[in-house]
């Protein structure tokens, strides 16, 4: 498929299938990988924009919701990406909205101690913007944007993106871009 045949076949709402695992860039007592559980909701609009809503849970079923995270913005497309014919480089750019809510007690009180300077006090189910704000949970710095590098691929009506590097190291540099696929979505 060409570009334009992929943005046209993306449009619309995607799904995760059902909780998905991440490795975590932190560890576990025992030197062993940490874990992260996540669903996905992202939607392909016209004019190359996106939203996306994850859901992180504190367990693999995704029955104890942590933090729900919405991110809007902009994807460039990059051109093709070796892991498979028809594969894309894409940038993400989350350049209209980046905003966390806590869905746990826990979780706000984690954030509590971990990001208050510049923030209200992180409540359950309390929005907040932490776009352009430095916030340590996410390694974000003041003013900037996030963005990712990361891959698109479609197959059998399937929306594939890159897989998360098994060292839990993100896609924030084109060196950290991803090499394998991800679990796949499907339409909503």
């Amino acid at each position: 498929m060409t570009v334009d045949q992929i943005k046209q076949s993306i449009q619309g709402d995607w799904v995760s299938i059902a909780p998905e695992i991440r490795p975590s860039i932190g560890k576990n007592a025992d030197g062993s990988m940490k874990p992260f559980y996540l669903t996905r909701a992202f939607t392909y609009l016209a004019g190359d924009k996106f939203e996306l809503v994850v859901v992180n849970s504190a367990d693999a079923y995704g029955k104890v919701p942590l933090v729900r995270i919405t991110i809007k913005g902009h994807i460039v497309w990059q051109g093709p990406h070796p892991i498979a014919t028809g594969a894309q480089k894409v940038d993400f750019i989350a350049d209209e909205t980046y905003e966390v809510t806590p869905l746990l007690q826990g979780f706000a009180d984690a954030m509590n101690q971990l990001a208050s300077k510049g923030f209200a006090k992180w409540e359950v189910n309390t929005t907040q913007s932490i776009m352009g704000k430095a916030f340590a949970p996410f390694g974000l710095e003041e003013g900037q944007i996030f963005s990712e590098f990361d891959l698109i691929y479609v197959l059998n009506d399937m929306l594939f993106w890159g897989a998360r590097n098994v060292d839990g190291r993100g896609f924030d540099t084109e060196a950290n871009r991803p090499t394998n696929l991800q679990i796949p979505m499907m339409r909503k």
